[in-house]
């Protein structure tokens, strides 16, 4: 049905992962949570990884910088340029920009590395000490416990199935949230099997890391991401990919957010696998407000 959430909502965002190609490092790529008022940052992060991918000769992603420009339509399709901007014996930058007609709705710099074998590593920062996913509510079944209050225009892409679940180890209550510290952790897993190439892996967690990260810097508030007095809207989202990792196994989102201030949070996060190895860290900075 056009403008609805898919009823498989992992295999229609591997599909729409898996871009079409229009010509010569153009392809395009269609929304799957086409029920949003815009088309939601995560899925231009997924999709804007995956051309430049596509484009890499099977090298592994190393990281992505988006800066977001406007807001698109989740209805229409999106188009993604890319330039290949460097290829050396290791690495390959590219460079990406996601359009709308005329009108730019991000521009990125991805990288991509060859299979380098090190056999050591060290790594700061260890996986928070926290209760696993097993026995904790989803993000879906939780929003399906309020269902009745959600403002009517909200509660389609809201209460949608998604491809990736969220299991919150802190739920905070998205309606009426009492204030509490800006962090979070955050159990992430793909509801189904996922194909072997590290990057659809990458774009699924891409995709991923959007879903929570800014509505954090809300919670010392004690005020909803969603609550209309809220200005919250991505300006930049960066990545770094350091080890395999698997999106259909469990992986823990340790995030906070380290300053709110002037109109703007910055917040970042860090991935680990369930044996505690850091995968992936993640850094955004966006809009965050509460309007008078």
């Amino acid at each position: 049905m056009a403008g609805a959430m898919a009823s498989d909502p992992l295999r229609e965002l591997l599909a729409a992962l898996d871009l079409v190609p229009l010509a010569d490092d153009v392809f395009e790529g269609r929304c799957v949570e086409r029920e949003r008022p815009r088309v939601f940052g995560g899925e231009l992060l997924g999709q804007m990884l995956a051309a430049a991918g596509r484009t890499a000769d099977g090298r592994a992603p190393r990281s992505i910088h988006v800066d977001f420009l406007a807001a698109g339509d989740p209805v229409r399709p999106v188009e993604y340029h890319v330039r290949r901007a460097r290829d050396g014996r290791r690495l390959a930058q590219r460079q990406v920009a996601a359009r709308q007609g005329d009108r730019e709705l991000a521009v990125a710099v991805a990288s991509f590395t060859a299979e380098v074998v090190d056999p050591f590593e060290y790594q700061q920062d260890a996986m928070p000490e926290v209760p696993g996913p097993d026995g904790l509510a989803s993000e879906l079944e939780e929003r399906e416990g309020i269902a009745e209050r959600l403002a009517a225009a909200d509660r389609a892409w809201l209460l949608a199935p998604r491809a990736v679940e969220v299991r919150q180890v802190r739920p905070v209550p998205l309606l009426d949230p009492p204030p509490v510290p800006p962090t979070a952790n955050t159990w992430l897993r793909a509801i189904g099997a996922v194909p072997d190439d590290p990057l659809v892996h990458a774009a699924v967690l891409a995709y991923a890391s959007d879903t929570t990260l800014l509505d954090i810097a809300c919670y010392p508030r004690a005020v909803s991401w969603i609550d209309p007095r809220m200005e919250q809207a991505s300006l930049d989202h960066a990545m770094w990919f350091h080890r395999p990792f698997r999106m259909d196994e469990w992986v823990l989102y340790a995030q906070a957010a380290i300053s709110v201030a002037a109109g703007r949070a910055l917040v970042r996060g860090s991935v680990f696998a369930a044996d505690g190895r850091l995968v992936a860290s993640v850094a955004q900075e966006g809009l965050s407000r509460l309007l008078r």
